[in-house]
């Protein structure tokens, strides 16, 4: 059954931090716009060996994450100031799984299953800084602008200030198949970075420290994008990793 693109949160606990104006999920929103055809590519599993899908447990309970935690950022120097970031409450070991990245399921090309090109609210996918690509092939995104969970909080590395310098990315967006949901479905999750070839001692051992700001890279369409907003010139952007809206790493 396809579920509401916008939900009340689900009885129970929120995360610390929380805002109360954002529905809080803890199983993903479907956009009323889905096909029989994207439910099916959505709950079948890619058949490729060589290249499987990285697998949420059965056993992974949903609800808030112990092993983050949402908090305002209150750095004069962060770009993300007067907003929040999602920091880590351990030590996240390389490769690890942080927390599934929930939001609302839709068509992922305009005019996203409506006739205007937005839903019956009047919101436009294509103007969310929270969408990305579950399977482009199947024309399928997640979107977390409405509704979701403290995944949405993780922000760019880029100019974020750190001991030696700017930080570094240290997660990344990964597609995922999601045992918990029925017969399985894609999804969308965050993970710690692996360990380098190079890296020895403690960064062997440890990808996010605790008390750490978990940063991904939203890439070069984003940045893009948000550089046309403003009216600045295309020269001065020198990043990498994936676009947003763009499958996570493999």
């Amino acid at each position: 059954m396809i579920g509401k693109a916008k939900a009340d949160s689900p009885p129970g606990p929120l995360p610390i931090n929380w805002p109360a104006h954002i529905p809080y999920l803890t199983t993903p929103s479907y956009s009323p716009h889905l096909t029989p055809a994207h439910l099916r590519a959505l709950r079948t599993r890619p058949g490729d060996p060589s290249d499987p899908l990285p697998e949420i447990a059965r056993d992974l309970k949903p609800g808030p994450c112990p092993s983050i935690r949402i908090i305002p950022i209150t750095d004069p120097g962060h770009p993300a100031n007067g907003q929040a970031g999602l920091f880590a409450t351990r030590d996240l070991a390389p490769g690890e799984l942080v927390l599934p990245y929930l939001g609302e399921i839709h068509i992922g090309t305009p005019p996203f299953g409506s006739s205007g090109g937005s839903d019956a609210s009047g919101y436009d996918y294509a103007q969310s800084d929270y969408d990305l690509w579950l399977d482009r092939d199947a024309d399928l995104a997640v979107d977390a602008a409405r509704t979701g969970n403290e995944a949405r909080f993780v922000n760019d590395y880029r100019g974020v200030p750190g001991r030696d310098g700017k930080k570094k990315a240290n997660a990344e967006f990964r597609v995922v198949w999601d045992a918990r949901r029925g017969v399985g479905e894609r999804g969308m999750a965050v993970f710690v970075l692996r360990a380098g070839k190079r890296a020895t001692g403690r960064a062997r051992a440890v990808g996010v420290g605790r008390g750490e700001e978990v940063l991904v890279s939203y890439g070069r369409g984003f940045w893009q994008g948000r550089r046309e907003e403003e009216g600045q010139e295309d020269g001065g952007w020198d990043g990498d990793g994936v676009v947003a809206k763009e499958e996570g790493g493999g």
